[in-house]
């Protein structure tokens, strides 16, 4: 199998991309916005509404972003390089050496000129000649090798992954890295779309005190300043390798909940946004404003803790849960029936769905397993960790009342915020329930399900081990295509349903959306979008 993205294919997918948008133009009106099949949203990996731009770019101008969570730190390493933990300001700092054409479902280059493998196991980077950092030095090889090897070694966002995974990392001459695998990979370009892509200046990390790092990239845009829970602002690198960018700068804004930076949207105090809460990305779909919908499977789910010493160290424990959980009620009381309720990995809406049938919800038979595993010693004591805010606590309510209808006896554990609940979920598991997102998107659906259900990986929330789920994640990695991965993501969701280390609620989205005289924002891995050649359009 040959692999291989350049820089002509990069103008090929951008000239393809505009036809498809001008083709959509015309009928904006009466946008798609319904899923014809069952009369629900169309959560597809998509622009939506992006309308033809009048003229020419504008220059100048400042973009106002904003942001679902704050980014307290510019270390790729340390703040999660994805669009919802402020991968956004780290993309416009750092650009990414690769883009991930969410349209195509396909790799495109982006900082690097080109990345091809003959095999899927030995993979080149091909950097372009002359691109420097901001703070004057070279973008070359070395440069490349020592930031990968930094990220890696400081356990970024799938570190885990590339450090089982890569077998030498090489700078072959000043503009070639080569990189060789232990298994051939056919999405491996997928890392370089997010954190890993995100290359950092030498002097970024010279320091190896924490606190002493300094966002120092090659991106179109530079750090300016930082307040606390309010803003970040970048401007232009006049010396980014594509030229100037059109903004002069980008205010990064934190606005609270999603429905009050939608607010805000609607009444022109922001250009972008994004939006991650169902009601309200449900909302923006149907009020048809442009942006980008990305896709995401298990987009809300339970953890089950199945470490030793928890009620769901038993499987029949975890099954009776998973046969009790009706995800349409779940949804009901919290998200006013908006998602599509499933308990499949990947919902029907994903380009990767291998079209399995929907696991039940059988109260009968989660009464027996739950009788059986009482038979055998459990108290059917349970609890469920939930955060002192009321939509939180209104969901933890809705999961009790579908447990103790089976015969659980269920405690509800608060917590103040989301920090607390991830410090008990990902670091001590020291709960028996929650609620997260394990978050499939299409460009990632092995490295996700490999992170989430992996025996040892950090975000593998349930602390679920099976030798045959890590063989079948094995065998997922060495598929390209949705119709090569069809047979192993069959089997992935038939053993997910029967070992059920999470139990999955629904497939949704998240989106960007912008005003519509906003123009050039495109995506990338992770949800991140890309603002290289984003402009405001005068009204």
């Amino acid at each position: 199998m040959n692999t291989r993205i350049t820089t002509r294919m990069r103008w090929a997918g951008l000239l393809a991309t505009t036809a498809l948008v001008a083709s959509g133009c015309a009928s904006s009106a009466d946008n798609d916005s319904k899923d014809k099949s069952d009369g629900g949203i169309d959560y597809t990996t998509r622009m939506m509404n992006v309308s033809e731009p009048k003229g020419e770019p504008v220059k100048g101008g400042t973009l106002r972003v904003a942001e679902y969570s704050e980014a307290r730190g510019f270390n790729p390493t340390q703040t999660y390089p994805t669009g919802s933990t402020g991968g956004n300001i780290l993309a416009a700092l750092y650009d990414t050496l690769v883009r991930y054409n969410g349209e195509k479902n396909a790799y495109e280059p982006q900082l690097a000129e080109s990345l091809e493998s003959s095999d899927d196991v030995t993979w080149t980077i091909k950097l372009r000649d002359g691109v420097k950092f901001t703070d004057g030095t070279p973008l070359d090889a070395e440069a490349v090798v020592g930031s990968l090897n930094y990220y890696v070694n400081s356990y970024g966002l799938n570190a885990t992954l590339l450090k089982q995974e890569i077998k030498s990392i090489k700078a072959t001459d000043d503009l070639t890295v080569t990189i060789t695998l232990n298994h051939a990979w056919p999405t491996f370009a997928n890392m370089f779309t997010t954190g890993p892509g995100m290359i950092m200046a030498p002097a970024a990390y010279a320091n190896p005190d924490p606190a002493a790092f300094k966002p120092i990239g090659a991106g179109p845009f530079k750090f300016e300043s930082y307040a606390p829970a309010e803003k970040t602002v970048v401007v232009a690198n006049e010396d980014y390798f594509d030229g100037r960018p059109n903004l002069d700068k980008i205010e990064f804004v934190l606005l609270g909940a999603d429905a009050t930076a939608y607010d805000s949207f609607k009444s022109g105090g922001i250009d972008v946004a994004y939006l991650r809460g169902t009601e309200v990305v449900d909302e923006a779909i149907t009020d048809g404003v442009p942006g980008m919908v990305n896709h995401t499977g298990s987009a809300n789910n339970l953890w089950i803790n199945a470490v030793k010493g928890r009620p769901g160290e038993d499987k029949r424990v975890r099954q009776a849960i998973a046969l009790a959980f009706d995800p349409e009620i779940y949804l009901e009381r919290t998200a006013n029936g908006g998602g599509n309720p499933t308990k499949l990995l990947l919902g029907e809406s994903s380009i990767w769905s291998p079209g399995v049938e929907e696991p039940e919800v059988d109260q009968k038979a989660a009464k027996k397993l739950l009788e059986e595993a009482k038979a055998d010693g459990y108290d059917g004591k349970i609890s469920i960790i939930a955060r002192s805010e009321q939509a939180s606590q209104a969901g933890a309510v809705a999961i009790q009342a579908m447990l103790e209808a089976v015969g659980f006896d269920v405690e509800l554990d608060l917590v103040q915020n989301v920090a607390d609940q991830t410090q008990k979920i990902y670091i001590d598991k020291d709960f028996d329930i929650a609620a997260a997102a394990i978050s499939v998107h299409e460009e990632g659906v092995y490295s996700r399900i490999a992170t989430a259900l992996g025996t040892g990986s950090p975000t593998n929330g349930g602390g679920y081990s099976s030798p045959e789920m890590d063989a079948l994640i094995q065998e997922l990695q060495g598929k390209k295509t949705p119709e090569d991965a069809k047979d192993v993501l069959t089997r992935i969701e038939a053993l997910y349903a029967e070992d059920v280390p999470a139990v999955t609620i629904s497939s949704g989205a998240m989106v960007d959306i912008w005003q519509k005289n906003v123009h050039g924002i495109k995506g990338t891995g992770e949800t991140i979008v890309l603002f290289d050649d984003a402009w405001i359009e005068k009204k």
